[in-house]
């Protein structure tokens, strides 16, 4: 991934542990730069928090970093209290934003952070890496809305990369908005929607699932995965109906809160 020219360094930390007595400890919470982070409260042997954003952006120069670490039996959810901005700089529109996850057995680590918008000019190159150990469990959460309201989108270049038990579960890079390669609002691209998301469950349960036995609605594809997971994709009109569509198959998946 290239790297961002001088920009603003933002650094997020969050380690999560079970603390013996039913709950989940978060020994490490830290964040430097324009990200913030702060615990929430969650449900019952959870632990909850929330990326703040200090300002708007990343900007174009910028570089982001979150790494989150669910321990053995620790369940840990991350999310974001606002969309994030991906706007262009002064002296370069790209920029970048790394997330790293990781879950050890029996940990349980859910990253469902608010969308990513793609705005005109910017240019973000954003790179999600998962490690998780076996029985280990995630719920994780992507949406990009392709531009603002009445606007052009930026660039926004999305890399997924997930391994269970060191191998590789799912690699998969999405270019899409203003100087991405043609075709990519086409009909095998967005076909001119504006809102892409995807959902990625791991769980032991859900091995051996039969992808048939579940009618999705138009506009969402499911494809189970040798994991034993399921990653659920969306295309949609807009943010609120991708969402939806999310939660939908979540729900239809069995999951709540998702």
């Amino acid at each position: 991934m290239t790297t961002a020219a001088a920009g603003a360094r933002a650094r997020v930390r969050i380690e999560a542990r079970a603390d013996g007595r039913g709950g989940t400890a978060l020994p490490v919470l830290s964040g430097e730069g324009p990200l913030a982070v702060r615990r929430t409260r969650g449900v019952l042997g959870a632990a909850h928090v929330v990326l703040v954003g200090a300002m708007g952006g990343p900007l174009g120069g910028d570089a982001y970093a979150v790494r989150a670490h669910a321990g053995p039996g620790a369940r840990l959810r991350v999310g974001s209290v606002a969309a994030t901005l991906a706007l262009p700089g002064q002296s370069t529109p790209r920029s970048t934003y790394t997330v790293d996850l990781e879950a050890e057995g029996d940990g349980h680590l859910e990253w469902l952070p608010e969308p990513v918008v793609a705005v005109a000019g910017g240019d973000l190159a954003q790179h999600t890496r998962v490690a998780l150990a076996d029985g280990a469990r995630l719920a994780l959460r992507e949406e990009q809305v392709l531009g603002r309201s009445g606007e052009a989108p930026g660039r926004i270049t999305s890399r997924l990369t997930v391994r269970l038990a060191g191998r590789p579960l799912l690699d998969q890079e999405t270019c899409l908005g203003t100087g991405a390669p043609p075709g990519w609002d086409g009909p095998a691209g967005t076909a001119g929607l504006t809102a892409v998301g995807q959902l990625l469950l791991v769980a032991p349960e859900l091995r051996g699932y039969e992808a048939d036995a579940l009618s999705l609605a138009p506009g969402v594809a499911l494809l189970p995965l040798d994991g034993p997971a399921v990653l659920v994709s969306a295309l949609a009109p807009d943010a609120l109906r991708l969402r939806r569509l999310l939660d939908e198959a979540a729900q239809a998946l069995g999951r709540t809160g998702v």
